[in-house]
């Protein structure tokens, strides 16, 4: 997507030109024209990728045409010429859409990060600029030079302009044929599993103005963003995942001259997407109608969330309800819900899923032979580095071992597979602070791969009491106990894993510090929390050892805190929702005002409706194992009802059901009381809920 400076957002090699419209002034069309003009004239000092020879024509063009148009506004102005002839302003009009086409053009063949893609679609590029070269000419045509008192220098200007371009031959440069046939080579001896030439990819990235390691990062973007965006055909796609894959071997193999301090992504924002999926049920992001995952949900006036394409449907079919609570609508506006959709991004991100035009989810792997090698070389080649290279080499394959990971499921199975895994865990106890956070955040990463997770563990667990040290390691970077963190997430979804995460000495204690700790980020905190949350609900014996950690009274302080983001109080409502299925983790909660707590927050607008839903299964949870005294406790609040009243009927995230159930529970409650009906809930024990 190309953005403009006003914001808005086209399709690369799409021109949207707008027509002028029929009331214009010429002298407004001029002056619009001088400064489309401009603008294109300040490309000649860009590196062009590709058909510089027809870039130098065009602009040629257009400084002849900069004379004409001058003049002419200065004829106009002294009323030499007739400022509202209609065949002047019909030629001008034409003219000003062809410029803003070439305008377009240009910044797509100037474009950063699409140096690689314009010279492969040289061929297209240059039947754009014949076609616009041309035109120019037709425009002319139409514009009464005979009848227009213009000098005769200038007349003479406009009609070698006319003749330039209407016999214009515009066609790919002898270098873009010579670079795109080398690049095929390439693909070529990747599909062979050959490595091609350094010195012949050097001259190629010479060509097309890719010349440092964070130019590859903005190819590689762009191509990404290129495969996941409107409906292409399997050779285009194919194209286009060999181009990411050369491209990725050239980052990595060719052009290693990186900066790792300055070069390297802040991770906070790829965790914000990891703990934005926690414990994700994923039919919440099934749009109702379709049943598939929505690409763009919107909310209707019900609260009720659906794929605009989906509703769309619906609503011309003459449908005025919501489907799902069948309430007829006063009003069919569609408002975007952008938490839902942040979230939907995120679970594709993290899980290797590109949404297609209807929703459908496509596996991030190789589509093509040249990428699927390309990207086992690659690998291969970090894996020596990792073994053989120096200190400053060995960082360096961290790094780019760091970056392919986090970015598709391919690449992880790829470096899993040349054994980079090994490589890694021996040298988390380095005493280098940029190895080892860059170790630990590629095993956080790989720990994310099935095969990756096997490897990790060992055979003995080894691999899980070396991630638990890193997290304790009270020298190490805080961003590196963070990975550790995220590690123990991904590894405890694996039952056996869990198990032995939880028994290893440490692990859980090491989690809670984390969350206690006031040095630790948000994003840090819910590194820990939601690996908390994982071991709870995979190895339901864990719930003692996260009760003795000390956990309970930790999180509700969190719940009292203003310092924290929602997610964090999202995250430690949903672990004591789970704490509270057990009785002591009940009892626990229940002594520390953990009711009363959860009530004032349900009534609270200020939470997102995720908070609401685990609130609701914390309420729902101490209800079920308190038995009356909890449920009376409930009764006695006024505001209880009315929020749970709400939740139910809004139904964000499942809470509608549990919701009910409460409801239910309070009301049969309060009718025992009155003597209506025989007394149903047994008092057990007696647990002082407030």
């Amino acid at each position: 997507m190309i953005h403009t400076q006003t914001g808005s957002g086209r399709r690369i090699l799409t021109f949207p030109a707008v027509n002028p419209c029929e009331s214009i002034s010429v002298t407004t069309l001029l002056d619009s024209l001088l400064q489309i003009s401009g603008e294109i004239l300040s490309f000649k000092s860009k590196h062009f990728s590709t058909n510089k020879r027809s870039v130098k024509e065009t602009l040629r063009h257009i400084q002849s045409l900069v004379i004409f148009l001058e003049e002419l506004r200065v004829q106009i102005r002294f009323g030499s010429i007739s400022a509202s002839r209609r065949s002047v302003i019909l030629s001008l009009s034409e003219l000003h859409v062809i410029f803003q086409k070439l305008k377009f053009l240009l910044e797509d063949c100037t474009r950063e990060g699409a140096k690689l893609y314009m010279l492969m679609n040289s061929g297209q590029v240059s039947a754009h600029f014949r076609a616009l070269i041309r035109s120019i000419s037709t425009s002319l045509d139409t514009f009464p030079v005979e009848s227009v008192e213009l000098p005769g220098e200038v007349n003479e200007l406009i009609y070698l302009v006319m003749r330039q371009t209407r016999k214009s031959e515009a066609r790919p440069d002898r270098d873009d044929k010579l670079a795109i046939d080398s690049v095929h080579w390439f693909f070529n001896l990747f599909e062979n599993r050959i490595n091609p030439n350094s010195d012949e990819i050097l001259r190629v990235l010479d060509h097309i103005g890719v010349r440092k390691w964070r130019d590859c990062v903005k190819e590689v973007d762009f191509l990404r963003e290129e495969i996941s965006a409107g409906k292409k055909s399997k050779i285009e796609i194919e194209l286009l995942s060999s181009l990411m894959g050369f491209i990725c071997y050239c980052r990595c193999v060719i052009l290693r001259g990186i900066d790792v301090d300055d070069e390297v992504e802040d991770e906070d924002e790829v965790e914000e997407d990891l703990m934005m999926i926690r414990g994700l049920n994923i039919d919440d992001l099934r749009c109702p109608i379709s049943l598939e995952i929505m690409s763009d949900p919107v909310v209707l006036e019900t609260g009720h969330t659906y794929d605009r394409s989906s509703i769309t449907k619906w609503f011309s079919s003459g449908n005025i309800t919501c489907p799902k609570t069948g309430k007829n609508l006063v009003s069919t506006v569609l408002v975007d819900n952008f938490s839902v959709k942040q979230v939907i991004q995120s679970y594709c991100k993290q899980n290797g899923v590109v949404l297609g035009q209807k929703g459908k989810k496509k596996v991030a792997v190789a589509e093509s032979l040249a990428a699927e090698e390309a990207g086992k070389l690659t690998a291969e080649f970090l894996a020596g580095e990792l073994i053989n290279g120096d200190e400053e080499e060995m960082v360096k394959a961290l790094v780019e071992i760091r970056i392919l990971t986090k970015t598709s499921s391919f690449n992880r199975a790829c470096l899993v597979e040349a054994g980079v895994v090994d490589s890694l865990m021996k040298i988390l106890r380095s005493e280098d602070p940029r190895v080892q956070e860059n170790a630990m955040a590629g095993i956080m990463n790989l720990s994310k791969d099935t095969a990756g997770k096997t490897r990790i563990a060992g055979d003995d667990g080894g691999g899980l009491r070396l991630i638990v040290e890193v997290l304790n390691d009270g020298g190490a970077r805080r961003e590196s106990r963070q990975y550790a963190a995220a590690a123990l997430f991904y590894l405890s979804s694996i039952g056996d894993y869990s198990r032995l995460i939880g028994e290893i000495s440490g692990s859980i204690s090491g989690l809670v510090r984390i969350v206690k700790g006031c040095d630790f980020s948000d994003s840090a905190k819910r590194n820990a929390l939601i690996a908390i949350r994982s071991l709870l609900m995979n190895q339901p014996e864990n719930h003692w050892r996260v009760l003795a950690a000390g956990s309970v009274p930790v999180l509700l302080d969190l719940l009292k805190s203003d310092e924290v983001s929602d997610g964090v109080t999202a995250d430690s409502m949903a672990i004591l929702a789970k704490m509270a299925e057990y009785p002591d983790g009940m009892i626990s909660v229940l002594r520390r005002g953990g009711l009363k707590l959860a009530v004032k927050i349900l009534g609270s607008s200020e939470v997102s409706p995720a908070t609401k839903q685990h609130c609701v299964a914390l309420l729902l949870n101490l209800c079920h194992n308190g038995g009356s005294d909890v449920v009376g406790s409930l009764a006695k609040n006024p505001s209880v009802m009315g929020s749970l009243y709400t939740a139910s009927s809004n139904g964000e995230f499942g809470s509608g059901k549990k919701a009910s159930a409460l409801i239910k529970m309070i009301h049969e409650f309060q009718e025992r009381k009155a003597g209506t009906v025989e007394p149903v809930l047994g008092r057990e024990r007696f647990v002082h809920a407030w």
